[in-house]
């Protein structure tokens, strides 16, 4: 075991001095929990990378990274669950999710099998009922051949040569909880307060060493609102073909994030400027200078741009997101020359919706996901004249589509129209909103009665035809004047009476049944026509 020295090295900041401060009570209990057990086994333990550089700036780390001067077989043995299969020196220390009483009682261990099925993150995931944390011992990497993995890795007994490894100068600051500083030897902290994105040491190496890093630094631009230093944008540049060494799986990953950051349309155009988007997904690029004409003021890029723009304020769902950057990405390709028109585009959804699943496939999205954003990609394009749109037309499109996701559809277009800086909700959308809920609209039948005709039959003989239909319409108005007498057991009794009556006297109740539905129904009609603000 290795005990601690009590004096920090002379770079180490006095946190409580010098730095914001941490609130203690954001940090969870299986993670105080596993540095303080490396603590009192005399070891050193450390928080770091990203979760304290989210910690200062307020925000709710994701993941939990611990380092230590305790190698792997140290580890393991201090902690009663533990997963350790990796190159790394990573071990998972496994925390069930209840309390620590229970938690330090326990002697079971969790298989690599069980942890290895999920699709989640690796770091601080929850797997069925269990929390993963890493803890890593520090380490020095050597030369990375393929510029995604190191040849080898060390251990070593320093914090300090962990934190060079590191990519960014606000993820290489390492917090010690209990003597209260944080090491910080290549200005992470000043950088936090600058908001700025900067490689540690030489940015060209960083990304030599692994390409990924170059997406990560455009990821935490847009995840954070950071600027990327001068130096650190123009090494991406001068390294942006590396990515094509990088697999499908880690860009997408990468990419997910922009997309789902609160600057994601800033992320889109970064990578772009600095090369990188060439070597993703190419196709977006071709949209670049690509006027339209007509109502449109931006190039097909642009436009898309503001359209993703849209969806992201709106706080939207990833698929709606994808789906409102991609929306219009098969226009180079469909664009001719109008005669009345500067341009036509004609049926470059469906080129779209064909180059849309060609980049997701390649990226290695999951299938729900591609069919999702495929087919909003390919009917964002529905209708164009409201006074000539049917009811039939809507139902069409409802069936193409699926109820579930109609409304996904609808925040497409508006994303499209935004993306043209129109106003969001014209008259054209809110009449297509209406139109929409009339026929999702659940209408007053008899089928919403407790009984049936085949009950009829079955139960009271009552033969099919007129009769019968005069019956439910008369047991409808009871119905609705009262729902609680719509039960099977009371309906039958009405029923029973009814059937006596001769076939005027029953007509004549039916119909009055049947006119007071239709009454009730041009009323919710005319309700759901007035809350959009749209004429019948």
């Amino acid at each position: 075991m290795r005990q601690e020295s009590d004096s920090p090295t002379p770079h180490r900041q006095n946190f409580m001095a010098n730095s914001p401060i941490i609130n203690l009570s954001n940090i969870p209990e299986y993670v105080t929990h596993v540095t303080k057990t490396l603590n009192q086994a005399g070891f050193e333990s450390f928080l770091v990378g990203g979760c304290v550089r989210d910690l200062l700036i307020g925000r709710e780390p994701k993941d939990w990274d611990i380092t230590t001067n305790a190698k792997p077989e140290e580890i393991i043995k201090l902690f009663k669950k533990t997963v350790y299969e990796n190159d790394f020196g990573t071990v998972g220390v496994v925390f069930e999710n209840v309390s620590r009483e229970t938690l330090e009682n326990k002697d079971n261990r969790v298989s690599p099998e069980t942890i290895d099925k999920t699709n989640m993150p690796a770091r601080h995931r929850q797997v069925t009922d269990y929390y993963i944390v890493e803890v890593t011992p520090y380490r020095i990497e050597a030369k990375y051949g393929d510029f995604r993995h190191p040849e080898e890795v060390k251990f070593s007994d320093n914090i300090e040569d962990d934190l060079k490894r590191r990519d960014f100068t606000v993820n290489s600051l390492a917090f010690d909880l209990y003597k209260g500083h944080i090491i910080d030897i290549f200005g992470g902290l000043k950088d936090i307060k600058d908001k700025v994105i900067r490689a540690v040491n030489d940015p060209n190496e960083r990304f030599q060493e692994d390409a990924l890093r170059m997406l990560r630094a455009i990821r935490f631009s847009a995840q954070l609102d950071f600027a990327v230093s001068y130096e650190t944008m123009q090494a991406i540049t001068n390294n942006a073909l590396l990515i094509k060494k990088i697999s499908a799986e880690r860009i997408r990953d990468e990419f997910i994030k922009i997309i789902d950051s609160s600057k994601s349309t800033v992320g889109i155009a970064t990578l772009s400027k600095l090369g990188l988007l060439k070597y993703i997904i190419p196709e977006l690029e071709e949209g670049i200078r690509c006027e339209q004409g007509g109502a449109h003021i931006f190039d097909v890029f642009e436009h898309c741009l503001q359209a993703l723009e849209h969806s992201t304020v709106k706080k939207l769902s990833l698929e709606i997101r994808l789906a409102s950057l991609f929306h219009d990405i098969g226009k180079p390709r469909s664009r001719r020359k109008g005669v009345k028109k500067a341009y036509t585009f004609y049926g470059h959804e469906v080129i779209g919706a064909r180059m849309v699943k060609t980049i997701m496939e390649r990226l290695k999205f999951p299938r729900k996901s591609i069919d999702l954003v495929v087919l909003l990609v390919r009917n964002h394009m529905f209708f164009s004249d409201t006074e000539k749109v049917t009811l039939s037309a809507v139902r069409r499109l409802v069936k193409k589509v699926g109820k579930e996701h109609i409304w996904e559809l609808m925040e497409v277009r508006e994303a499209d129209r935004a993306g043209m800086k129109k106003k969001e909700a014209p008259y054209r959308l809110r009449k297509y909103h209406a139109m929409i809920e009339e026929v999702l609209h659940d209408p007053i039948s008899v089928t919403q009665l407790a009984i049936n005709g085949e009950i009829l039959i079955n139960k009271l003989h009552v033969k099919p035809g007129p009769r019968m239909g005069w019956i439910l319409n008369a047991l409808l108005e009871e119905v609705l004047d009262d729902p609680e007498k719509n039960t099977e057991e009371h309906l039958l009794g009405l029923a029973k009476s009814l059937d006596v009556l001769g076939d005027k006297e029953l007509e004549k109740l039916g119909e009055r049944g049947k006119s007071k539905k239709e009454k009730l129904e041009e009323k919710a009609i005319g309700e759901l026509h007035k809350k959009h603000g749209v004429n019948k």
